[in-house]
């Protein structure tokens, strides 16, 4: 069985198991998630702390994204399989949010070798990209593979496939408490149009709290 679909079997099994949803209409949480022993409550799964450098060498971590929902994803620059098509929906989103300061935009790239600063750069200028709401970060290796668990996305090294890496396409979409409310196959776009949908059900919903 080839890696990327063994990969794709065992993240789909843990989205399909880890997720909880309160109503049939409302956005899930995804990820593991366990309840409180005093309380009661469902502690939900939150993405970790983090500090990553970005494409104008400032540190960025989660205080960045304080009061804001965001779209994350992983790519590295020279990818010549699924990262153009998932980033071509990465900039249907920022194109539709772009000025909007409740949303922001986070591409992790997975090739922390050839990614500098300065390719990060670049890249971010060549998609007209290269803006404050769109950060594109590397950083230590092991914490980006780390936390890619945290978005229930596949990271690895492969050498046998084209690029040299197997990683999922999935866009995810983070609320303000660092909870994983939806996710979508960055490579189709009917599937980023119900994502898309999700991001303005979630803004409805912050509005509310």
């Amino acid at each position: 069985m080839k890696i990327t679909t063994l990969l794709g079997i065992i993240v789909t099994s843990l989205i399909l198991v880890a997720c909880n949803s309160s109503g049939n209409n409302e956005l899930r949480y995804y990820g593991f998630h366990e309840t409180d022993p005093e309380t009661g409550d469902t502690i939900y799964h939150q993405i970790r702390d983090f500090s990553f450098l970005d494409q104008d060498s400032q540190v960025i971590t989660n205080a960045y994204f304080d009061d804001k929902i965001y779209i994350a994803d992983f790519f590295f620059t020279s990818c010549p399989t699924i990262c153009p098509k998932v980033k071509a929906q990465m900039l249907r989103i920022f194109e539709k949010y772009q000025g909007d300061d409740r949303v922001a935009l986070l591409s992790h790239t997975i090739d922390v070798k050839r990614d500098t600063v300065g390719k990060l750069k670049k890249y971010a200028q060549g998609l007209g990209a290269d803006t404050p709401q769109w950060r594109f970060v590397t950083g230590d290796r092991d914490s980006i593979y780390a936390i890619s668990y945290d978005y229930i996305s596949t990271v690895l090294e492969a050498p046998e496939v084209p690029g040299g890496f197997d990683h999922s396409g999935w866009i995810l979409l983070i609320d303000k408490d660092r909870h994983l409310r939806a996710y979508a196959d960055g490579t189709k776009e009917e599937k980023v149009d119900i994502f898309l949908k999700q991001i303005d059900q979630l803004l409805e919903e912050e509005k509310k709290e």
